[in-house]
């Protein structure tokens, strides 16, 4: 026999475990709270843009479109020697610290500024002041090393890296929005679980799905309090019709 299965019955599955449901979204969301405060490593991102641009040669009147279309796609290459060990090398061993240049490649994001000719150099850290510190030198470095690895000798730093000391992760509010929706999704996924494992027999429809037999009649359930007044009412009519009978 084919199983049908409808809203209602849906419907009426979430509102039985419609506790359960709302618990478990509701753990998710503070566990998810107490890690992002009190257990992950706040991250903290420092940026410095610079601008790149080459000599231009004997140019003509319709040259500078042309200049510029070289220049942007030169920030490819600048990217990549921005993360290579010419230049993490250099910038690990000015900064002094037990920090390698391969740690400084993983902390180290190398971008071009919207089709321009500008990079930026973005780092996270666990310090703020580190990250800054870190962005600042790598963009120093940079500057001077060109000079001799591409004869490039127009390199401007725009913006020197300042200290942010609001992290870029965890974002706790992010994170409990996200736990309270799995949440969510666990819980109606489990409640909808335990309907499909619970092979109790509940109601006639329960009866005819599981024997494939009609229902011929259906006692039904008298409340026990509803019992006591019918019980008082039969009493207090028995009362009435004696005294009838005494007074006759």
């Amino acid at each position: 026999m084919e199983e049908t299965i409808n809203l209602k019955e849906l419907l009426s599955t979430l509102k039985k475990r419609l506790v359960m449901i709302i618990l478990i979204a509701i753990t998710a969301a503070l566990v998810s709270g107490v890690i992002s405060y009190f257990y992950l490593t706040p991250i903290y991102q420092a940026s410095t843009q610079l601008l790149i641009n080459q000599k231009r040669e004997n140019q003509t009147v319709n040259s500078g479109d042309i200049q510029v279309q070289a220049n942007v796609q030169l920030i490819n290459t600048y990217n990549v020697i921005i993360k290579s060990p010419a230049i993490l090398d250099k910038v690990a061993l000015k900064l002094g610290s037990d920090i390698t240049s391969g740690q400084l490649n993983g902390a180290i994001t190398v971008g071009q500024e919207a089709n321009s000719q500008v990079v930026r150099i973005s780092v996270r850290d666990t310090s703020a002041k580190r990250a800054a510190e870190i962005a600042n030198t790598t963009a120093e470095v940079f500057q001077t090393e060109i000079v001799k690895i591409m004869n490039v000798d127009n390199v401007n730093i725009l913006a020197k890296a300042v200290e942010n000391n609001y992290p870029v992760e965890p974002n706790p509010i992010r994170n409990i929005a996200i736990a309270l929706v799995i949440g969510l999704l666990l819980g109606v996924g489990l409640a909808f679980l335990l309907d499909y494992f619970d092979n109790t027999i509940k109601s006639e429809v329960d009866i005819e799905k599981e024997l494939g037999l009609p229902v011929l009649g259906v006692i039904a359930t008298i409340d026990e309090i509803k019992l006591e007044e019918m019980k008082e009412r039969r009493a207090a009519r028995k009362s009435t019709a004696r005294s009838e009978n005494i007074g006759i």
